[in-house]
């Protein structure tokens, strides 16, 4: 067996304002079979609170909380239990909805738990339910999401620099995987990351990944940046004097990239199946259609990371948060995501 399989995979509970905690207890109640590989890195109260909010589901009774101090300790949680390691200080459940320094400081503790733990090779692999970025922001983290903070915490573990450390986000729903150049920053600082030597490195981060994966030949499109791909200059020359340079010299290294294509184009084309991925410029131009192909299957994963992160591809949803209505369909994605990657 391979050894992946004897650590457990650990969940963090997101934003406890938001629908994290209760996507979280929907997902292990809906798939009992992930009971024995599954910690979550959360607050205990507020993961209670969640449990309670299914109360009235027919599979209520079959999930129950039982807290623990270490993974290790995982094997000796009953049959039909929710392992929950207290992985932040948080005093008591904060309200639904609410946007605060509370809950960003403690959805940060969360992640730096499940972080830490995967570095020390304790944990299979990471699964991130979705935080709030001003609540992160409001209790002083210096990193405005997931990616960059893990990002952070994986580059102070390597004793390296962040610069040491690219990482970049990949986007997937079915039919369609989509890589972004640059991650949050304003549409005019995204404009200027589109550089050669970024373009090149998310390239081969991405060609890195598909290795890893079992695909060392994946067909990587590069999109352009302007209408049409720069019709030859008529509409901007970047695709000339940045973009094609960067394709150019991956396929001298032996990667299978091409472009710069049509970015009206290029993602419709990957689902036909011309490609198996497609770098994007910045993150409206990548996200836009993998969410429009339903945010309920798609998958946030973290390229570059010394270990396997994926999330859902949505956000808090503060409007459903307490309600009991959330889906757990993403969520579920990402750790089928997470487990097969490290399978």
């Amino acid at each position: 067996m391979s050894t992946s399989l004897l650590r457990p995979l650990v969940l963090t509970m997101g934003d406890p304002a938001g629908i994290g905690p209760e996507i979280v207890v929907k997902a292990l109640r809906e798939r009992p079979d992930l009971l024995g590989q599954v910690v979550v890195a959360g607050d205990v109260p507020t993961l209670r609170r969640a449990l309670s909010l299914g109360a009235h589901e027919p599979r209520a009774d079959a999930l129950m909380l039982a807290q623990i101090g270490t993974l290790a300790s995982l094997p000796g949680v009953p049959v039909g239990c929710m392992a929950v390691v207290q992985a932040c200080a948080l005093v008591q459940p904060v309200a639904w909805g609410d946007i605060g320094a509370q809950a960003g400081r403690a959805a940060a503790e969360c992640i730096e738990f499940a972080a830490r733990a995967a570095l020390r090779r304790e944990a299979r692999a990471v699964v991130t339910a979705p935080i709030h970025k001003e609540s992160l922001a409001a209790a002083g983290v210096p990193h405005p999401g997931h990616t960059e903070l893990l990002q952070a915490l994986a580059a102070e573990h390597a004793g390296v620099p962040v610069t040491a450390m690219p990482v970049r986000m990949m986007l997937s729903s079915p039919g369609l995987s989509t890589v972004l150049v640059s991650i949050h920053m304003s549409l005019r600082q995204a404009l200027d990351a589109v550089t050669t030597a970024r373009v090149l490195q998310t390239i081969e981060t991405t060609h890195t990944h598909f290795q890893r994966l079992g695909h060392p030949r994946a067909r990587i499109a590069v999109a352009g940046l302007n209408p049409h791909s720069g019709e030859g200059g008529l509409f901007g020359r970047e695709e000339i004097e940045v973009i094609a340079p960067a394709v150019a010299e991956a396929r001298k290294a032996g990667i299978d990239a091409s472009g710069p294509h049509a970015p009206d184009t290029v993602f419709m084309r990957a689902r036909q199946g011309d490609f198996d991925v497609v770098v994007a410029m910045y993150h409206y131009q990548g996200l836009i259609p993998v969410k429009l192909l339903g945010l309920e299957h798609g998958v946030n994963t973290t390229l570059g990371l010394p270990f396997v992160r994926t999330s859902p591809d949505h956000g808090t949803a503060f409007d459903l948060a307490g309600t009991g209505r959330a889906s757990a369909a993403s969520l579920l994605a990402a750790i089928d995501a997470a487990m097969q990657a490290t399978g």
